[in-house]
């Protein structure tokens, strides 16, 4: 008979931010301390709300099975000392507890120790409480005289285990059987005897326990309001998420935005809407920003939700009244006006002021944009007033629409639209499903934005250190290589990195090649961004290793090539050729370090698999894009190393390569090294792994 547990912890609200991760902490810790104490279940489901954590096991046995282990001691006859320590070792007091066995190799002591499994409830006292107490929060608390810390005020523990409380304390509080309904609407203790029972006796109290119901409820009911004003719900995933850890029973009603503000940027009153308040914004037919938003509520009212909703659209008010007043004063005053205060703002202390910074970003656009085919006026005008928005109130009041209101009053000071879009975009990309930009002069501006940061930070020795990384540089990184193999840029990217170095007032310690660690690091960001598209992280190795070669798109497609080839049937059988050939060769030079390995040497060809294979590789050797300078080069190189296959193959199984004769063996081991050289020619082929 296998049995269920369901525990409750109800507590004061729990930030929206933290529930789903606590609810699958909870759930991690009971099942690993389930399954360290030998007690299988078939399901363990995690539920989360504000104001509560839960967790249902079901398919647990009522007991731990009966163990039985077997301790083989010393050989009958021993030493009484040798007989005494393993009593002591096995728990036993004397001999008579124990088994003589032959083991065919004499006869020896056994100890046969049985213990019976103790009971699930048991074993669950003392469980829960230590995962309790192990719960990782970001941030805990402690309240009133108690000791306990959890992430806020604890009121009750449900803790059943087959329909029985599992009595068992934590802190000040001790497991019961009861829980509590929706704080408002149904506050009334509710004493429940299973799991179902207490998701129908939630659900009967106005709560809803379940994560992703009321995510769902959230955008369904919204989608629905929405579309009966003929208007539809913005996505917005994030918020979703939000805004369903904030409520226990949602309830959606529909607010309007005053006609006064719908001349204002759409980004800003949804900044407004979304960060502020948590509100779902609206298009119309036409796709345009309607004047209507979503509120979701956490309580039924008389009136339908009427007070609700005209004391959120208050609020709205005043917080737009803001916004309207910043954009009307912020156009009063051109953005190149602006440009004396970034002076007086630091961007960081080694490095200098946001002036200084523009300084620099503004001369390495202008390089940049020869490279991509940007024009490089409008490259340097962009990235002149790139940060100017800074100084403007809407961005101090909004700091998330930075380069975006850039944009706004540009477009307004009457720059053209590159320039327009190079500003709003030169933040970009911020995150994986962030856009890249794609037009020439942002492009140019956003890569010179990220490279000034990079070498800055790595001049100044502020390089990103296991999981700390307060400057965002890895993102940074990721953003320049996002940008080049989007729009499929090829760029040298170590004369930049020694351009954007040379800008900058601060200096590296004598001795440091800053753009070859900037390189080494770019190569570690590539290997993450490309393992979701495929590519091995040892292929990417093996390809930087020759040459370090520092065109990201062109180091891509040579390992996009080198993955393909090692895939393959030739590639494979090739890369295991390699190996045995390196080995071989490495196993000679240990026992003879000094063994001279020289070019083939025709005359000491004797067999006709090792004339079959010299003639291959002399024809590798003449092979177009030996050396691999370019994509193209590479991938013919490869299909020139695919011809040895059959010859290298043949060679293994016909020739002995340690021949009696010390000038007939030295040519083959020449041969062999020969086969390894010709394959590192393009990448480390040592590096390769499987």
């Amino acid at each position: 008979m296998l049995g269920e547990l369901l525990l409750e912890l109800h507590s004061e609200e729990i930030p929206a931010r933290m529930q789903q991760r606590a609810a699958e902490d909870l759930q991690r810790l009971v099942s690993d301390g389930l399954r360290q104490a030998s007690l299988g279940f078939t399901e363990a489901t995690a539920y989360c709300t504000p104001r509560r954590l839960a967790l249902v096991v079901k398919g647990l046995p009522r007991a731990q099975s009966d163990i039985r282990e077997e301790k083989k001691g010393p050989r009958v006859g021993s030493p009484d000392q040798a007989v005494q320590g393993f009593l002591r070792s096995a728990g036993l007091t004397s001999l008579e507890q124990c088994e003589k066995r032959d083991t065919g190799k004499g006869e020896f002591w056994f100890a046969v120790i049985e213990k019976q499994g103790r009971a699930t409830a048991e074993v669950l006292q003392e469980l829960l409480p230590t995962a309790l107490a192990t719960l990782p929060w970001p941030k805990s608390m402690r309240w009133a005289d108690h000791s306990l810390r959890w992430v806020r005020p604890l009121h009750s523990i449900l803790c059943l285990f087959e329909g029985q409380v599992v009595p068992f304390s934590f802190g000040h509080l001790k497991a019961g059987d009861s829980t509590h309904g929706h704080r408002f609407m149904a506050p009334k203790r509710l004493v429940v005897r299973d799991a179902a029972d207490w998701l129908r006796s939630l659900r009967g109290a106005y709560v809803e326990p379940d994560f992703n119901a009321r995510r769902e409820l959230i955008l369904k009911d919204a989608a629905f309001a929405a579309g009966n004003e003929k208007l539809t719900l913005v996505d917005d995933p994030g918020l979703a998420d939000e805004v369903a850890g904030l409520v226990e029973q949602p309830v959606v009603l529909l607010g309007a935005i005053p006609q006064a503000f719908m001349d204002v940027p759409r980004e800003v009153l949804t900044t407004a809407m979304r960060t502020h308040q948590k509100y779902f914004s609206l298009n119309d037919a036409e796709g345009r920003l309607a004047p209507r938003f979503v509120i979701v509520a956490n309580t039924l009212t008389n009136d339908g939700g009427k007070q609700v909703v005209a004391g959120n659209e208050r609020v709205l008010a005043a917080r737009l009244s803001d916004a309207k007043f910043f954009w009307d004063q912020d156009r009063k005053q051109r953005l190149d006006v602006r440009l004396p205060g970034l002076k007086d703002i630091v961007f960081h202390a080694k490095l200098g002021t946001l002036a200084e910074k523009s300084a620099r970003i503004e001369r390495l656009a202008f390089e940049i944009a020869g490279l991509v085919g940007a024009d490089t006026k409008q490259a340097r005008r962009g990235a002149e007033l790139a940060k100017a928005d800074l100084l403007t109130g809407l961005v101090g009041e909004f700091p998330e629409l930075q380069g975006i209101m850039g944009r706004y009053y540009a477009r307004h000071d009457g720059e053209s639209d590159a320039v327009a879009e190079a500003i709003a975009q030169h933040y970009s990309p911020q995150g994986p499903t962030d856009r890249c930009p794609s037009e020439p002069v942002a492009v140019s501006v956003a890569l010179a934005d990220k490279i000034d940061i990079l070498t800055g930070f790595f001049a100044i020795d502020e390089k990103p250190t296991g999981s700390k990384d307060p400057y965002a540089l890895r993102r940074a990184a990721l953003g320049v290589i996002r940008i080049i193999l989007e729009n499929k840029l090829s760029i040298a990217l170590k004369p930049l990195f020694a351009s954007a170095l040379s800008l900058h007032s601060a200096k590296a310690e004598a001795g440091r090649d800053v753009p070859d660690e900037l390189l080494r690091f770019f190569v570690d960001r590539l290997k993450v961004f490309l393992r979701e598209k495929g590519v091995r992280h040892d292929v990417i190795s093996a390809v930087f290793a020759i040459g370090g070669d520092d065109d990201l798109l062109r180091v891509v497609a040579k390992a996009e090539a080198l993955g393909a080839f090692l895939a393959s049937q030739d590639g494979g059988n090739l890369l295991t050729a390699y190996r045995r050939a390196n080995n071989i060769v490495r196993a000679e030079l240990k026992k003879t370090p000094d063994l001279p390995l020289s070019d083939v040497a025709e005359g000491f060809l004797s067999q006709i698999e090792e004339k079959a294979l010299a003639a291959c590789l002399a024809e590798i050797g003449r092979a177009e894009g030996a050396g691999a300078a370019d994509a193209v080069g590479f991938a013919k190189y490869l299909a020139a190393l695919a011809l040895m296959r059959q010859p290298v193959d043949a060679f293994f199984e016909r020739v002995t390569v340690n021949a009696e004769d010390a000038a007939l063996r030295r040519n083959r081991l020449s041969l062999l090294a020969a086969v390894a050289g010709s394959m590192d020619r393009i990448a480390d082929f040592s590096q390769i792994e499987g």
